[in-house]
């Protein structure tokens, strides 16, 4: 599964990963999902996504992204 998909099918916020976060980062991770959604260069759109977002909530930029690799792991079923 890529990034793409994962942002088209939302199943971010059906996933056990998700659940298991804090109410911050769940809250950072909508927006992340908001700000790339419909956006040209994903990649990009992602990479800046994540720094805004971690930056307007106080996150640590490592969390977030430890939870989507956690979060694309689950989705491909390996976890």
């Amino acid at each position: 599964m890529k990034l793409s998909q994962l942002v088209q099918s939302n199943q971010t916020f059906n996933s056990k990963s998700y659940k298991s976060l804090s109410p911050v980062m769940k809250e950072a991770v909508t927006d992340i999902m908001k700000l790339i959604e419909n956006q040209g260069n994903l990649i990009f759109n992602f990479e800046n996504a994540i720094k805004k977002v971690c930056e307007f909530h106080n996150v640590d930029k490592d969390d977030i992204e430890k939870y989507f690799d956690n979060e694309l792991i689950e989705q491909l079923g390996e976890k």
